[in-house]
């Protein structure tokens, strides 16, 4: 991996993984225009993932510090709840991910048509959530189950991490800007397990295509187009813009199934 293809593909962690168009699709893309093979490059998977994780950190700080003040009160409050419901959010794709890597491991081969599928869902889903009268509630322990389900369907290239769970979100009923800090906030448990057990299991004695100024190229992209994308999307969800993002999802659906 060269310095240019490590830009392109961390541009595209960084901005995929928080706007709702699907960081594993556009990735998949990525990787079949540019003709790159990454089964080898776990580090660089390993490193954008954290930089996003990252971006998300500085985004959301100040909640972030505010939860942990709490939590670390030792009281059943609001924010030791909040921490809970994320935590229990994320037993879904915690399943999936313990027990069933292989099986998902084999939907990442470059398989236009599937990720083209995906993204046509992702659409569907996001059409839906713009359309669907809204309401305020707060998310429930229930509703936070719910959407964890939706972020463990995510697996699957092109389906929208984020558009599935704001998406779903909506769909519930939940209050604009909460989803979306939930959405967000939630994502940081499966990511950095996700690098953990990459790094506990991973073999980094292949690892001879990768440099380190293609790591801290992909780093700095994934960490800067993360801290935009994120802020963004907040935004776009308090605004409800979704639609454009619905279809923005159904054109690249559309190209990447004819172009299989």
């Amino acid at each position: 991996m060269n310095e240019i293809q490590a830009l392109v593909l961390g541009l595209l962690q960084g901005l995929t993984e928080f706007l709702p168009i699907s960081s594993s699709g556009h990735l998949e893309i990525g990787h079949a225009i540019l003709g790159i093979h990454t089964n080898n490059n776990l580090l660089f998977v390993v490193t954008v993932h954290v930089a996003t994780v990252l971006s998300t950190l500085v985004v959301f700080r100040k909640d972030i510090w505010i939860l942990l003040a709490d939590l670390f009160a030792f009281q059943w409050n609001e924010s030791t709840q909040y921490i809970f419901k994320l935590l229990f959010s994320s037993i879904p794709v915690l399943i999936l991910g313990l027990f069933f890597a292989k099986e998902i491991e084999q939907f990442f081969t470059g398989n236009l048509m599937l990720v083209g599928s995906m993204l046509l869902i992702t659409a569907s889903l996001l059409a839906f959530a713009h359309f669907v009268k809204k309401r305020n509630l707060q998310i429930t322990w229930g509703k936070a189950f719910i959407i964890g389900i939706a972020q463990a369907l995510a697996v699957m290239p092109g389906i929208s991490r984020s558009g599935a769970t704001i998406a779903t979100g909506l769909l519930l009923g939940t209050k604009k800007d909460e989803v979306a800090r939930f959405s967000f906030l939630m994502v940081l448990i499966p990511i950095l397990g996700a690098a953990f057990l990459d790094l506990m299991g991973g073999d980094f004695s292949q690892e001879k295509t990768i440099g380190t100024i293609p790591l801290l190229i992909g780093f700095l992209a994934a960490f800067l187009s993360g801290l935009f994308a994120c802020s963004l999307m907040i935004k776009v969800v308090k605004r409800g813009k979704l639609i454009y993002f619905a279809i923005y999802c159904l054109i690249i659906g559309l190209i990447a199934i004819f172009a299989a």
